[in-house]
């Protein structure tokens, strides 16, 4: 693969993992706005941690943690691809905004349908893996 197209993958793959996580808010939005409607496997933010929270503290503590991922996610996608943010942050925003979806994901784990928490945790482990271990895509791939 050239540079060029590791380039849109890593962003692409980013940004979309960061917009995923306001499709996220948008569901904790549509439950607290249309309480009882069908919403599939989505549910209303509870921290099985933390019981004893109500269900809205609940909410705008996970939605805490989404918009920080969300934006986390973006800011390091615009950094791989050189728009409006600084080239070489896009490595440690990566890893922050990773390990904030985690931590999100494990403080409210159950409330999302599996296969979105599945899918959310395989990228974030997959942001970590290549970033801190890996240390892929290098520098010089990304033209620097």
């Amino acid at each position: 693969m050239s540079d060029q197209m590791v380039k849109w993958v890593v962003g692409g793959v980013l940004m979309l993992h960061g917009l995923g996580h306001g499709g996220a808010l948008a569901a904790l939005a549509w439950i607290h706005f249309r309480p009882g409607t069908k919403t599939g496997a989505w549910s209303a933010a509870r921290a099985w941690a933390m019981p004893t929270l109500t269900a809205d503290i609940a909410a705008v503590i996970a939605c805490a943690f989404w918009v920080v991922a969300l934006v986390g996610f973006v800011v390091a996608a615009l950094s791989v691809w050189g728009v409006f943010v600084p080239a070489d942050w896009w490595r440690p925003v990566g890893v922050a905004a990773a390990l904030v979806s985690i931590a999100g994901i494990v403080v409210f784990f159950g409330t999302w349908p599996m296969f979105n928490t599945l899918a959310a945790i395989g990228v974030d482990v997959a942001v970590l893996v290549a970033v801190l271990w890996l240390q892929w895509p290098s520098q010089a791939t990304l033209g620097r």
